[in-house]
């Protein structure tokens, strides 16, 4: 036997390989179909309305469903996957997903498909901390962990950015329904393939459940959702918005307190206080926050100002998508030799620099190429920051708190992804005087300034445990 024989991976060893990639591989998938259900509807909302009888006020609540349950239970449903399984979790949110999108591409009155929704929001909870939390007990902290998790960010983004373009398109060229019918034929093959190649670890000790945490915090993220999407529909003077946003803190108050007192607390105080937890999280929800809500002001630009179709503008946000799937390759490149904690400060910076020239967008044409540019870099830079927040949140976590810290990261995007919007349409309202441009411009411009808060913000209060602070 030679050197190079002893080298050389096993037959066992390659069939183990293989099967962490297809693993990984239905994993992304399932996340990417996730991500792309937030967005997909927008541009078909009218057709569904006018089809199932909807009235416009109403509409909204086709969206709202979905991430009111999406953002509501994902940190519930992220500790329920630490106790009792993560791939069981899994596979029963795909599930979930499955039968929901059939009934709600089948849905004949609003009824149906509102609570289809609602089971779609269900399974997004229970599948997106579950997929997490797989990947990255499936790989140990370092290179292979931050490469995938930056496959992850890059494809949730990108299915966020492209999600509307797509839904054009199926609306267009056949049917809105279709847009919950590639849902179904997504969870059948993941369905099939998913028991074969995926494996969970066991836990040792299956700790209780803390029901009066879970019933808490779940309460409190969902009014605060609400909240936040009522002020984006009604301005946030109503009660509606600014009642709930209050309720929601106190509960989470409250939710703190029982968290100190009770013997197995859904989320340990300790965990909160590590900073690498509480400020990644908190890095996190200004990263989607900031670029996901861009969209809202760059669409009404493409489209109210310099007269563009729904199409051509989708494409614009697919260019973008492009440019946050390439920042997600190249995020674990820039971790190594920057360090996290750098990489994290520089994406923000770069995000913002390149989101701050479009503050001064004209009703000229001419900005169509400067747009392409600043939006694919602002977009790489991104996700950047959003793969370094995943890798920081999950530094130094015990395998079998994986689950939890993967629902914080899942809370973060989600809460993230819908508080932006509501805050850049309360911006560009407020601004907008003859025309909707003035309050474009200022609502851009606030987005780049959060950007460099956010950079300062993680320069000065975000720490890493000192053994994985330069591990990426």
């Amino acid at each position: 036997m030679t050197a190079n024989d002893l080298l050389e991976p096993t037959a066992a060893e390659q069939r183990v390989a293989a099967r962490q990639r297809l693993a990984v591989v239905v994993l992304l998938t399932a996340n990417f179909t996730l991500a792309v259900d937030f967005s997909i509807l927008g541009v078909a909302l009218p057709h569904i309305g006018s089809e199932l009888g909807f009235t416009t006020a109403n509409l909204q609540w086709i969206v709202t469903a979905f991430a009111l349950c999406a953002a509501g239970f994902t940190l519930f449903f992220g500790r329920v996957a630490d106790l009792f399984g993560r791939k069981r979790m899994f596979l029963i949110g795909i599930g979930l997903l499955g039968v929901s999108s059939l009934v709600a591409g089948l849905a004949t009155d609003p009824v149906v498909l509102l609570a289809s929704r609602v089971g779609q929001g269900l399974a997004t909870a229970m599948v997106t901390p579950a997929a997490l939390s797989l990947l990255t007990t499936m790989f140990p902290e370092g290179p292979a962990r931050a490469r995938v998790l930056g496959l992850s960010g890059a494809l949730m983004a990108a299915g966020f950015t492209t999600g509307a373009a797509l839904g054009g398109v199926l609306t267009g060229a056949v049917s809105w329904r279709w847009a919950f019918f590639i849902n179904v034929i997504i969870a059948v093959i993941v369905l099939v393939v998913a028991p074969i190649v995926l494996k969970d670890r066991p836990a040792e000790r299956r700790p209780r459940l803390d029901a009066p945490g879970a019933i808490t915090v779940t309460i409190a993220l969902v009014l605060l959702v609400f909240g936040i999407t009522t002020a984006g529909e009604q301005g946030w003077t109503t009660p509606l918005a600014w009642g709930p946003i209050f309720a929601a803190a106190v509960l989470f108050a409250f939710f703190l307190w029982i968290e100190s007192r009770v013997a197995e607390p859904l989320v340990s105080p300790t965990l909160l206080k590590r900073r690498n937890i509480a400020w990644g999280n908190a890095a996190g929800l200004l990263a989607f926050a900031t670029e996901t809500s861009l969209v809202f002001p760059l669409t009404l630009y493409l489209q109210e100002t310099l007269g563009f179709g729904a199409v051509t503008a989708g494409l614009i946000f697919a260019w973008l998508g492009i440019g946050t799937v390439l920042g997600g390759l190249i995020a674990p490149r820039v971790i190594g030799k920057a360090g996290l904690k750098n990489a994290m400060v520089i994406a923000f910076v770069v995000q913002g620099a390149a989101t701050l020239p479009l503050a001064f967008v004209s009703d000229s044409n001419g900005w169509v190429i400067p747009l392409l540019i600043v939006t694919f870099i602002g977009g790489m830079a991104n996700l950047v920051a959003i793969v370094g927040y995943t890798v920081a949140s999950t530094t130094g976590v015990p395998a079998e708190q994986q689950g939890l810290a993967t629902g914080l990261i899942t809370m973060s995007q989600q809460v993230g992804i819908v508080v932006g919007t509501p805050v850049m349409s309360a911006i560009v309202t407020a601004f907008a005087t003859t025309s909707l441009l003035p309050g474009i411009q200022v609502a851009i411009g606030i987005n780049a300034a959060i950007c460099i808060v956010s950079a300062a913000l993680v320069a000065i209060f975000l720490s890493l445990p000192a053994q994985r602070a330069e591990t990426a």
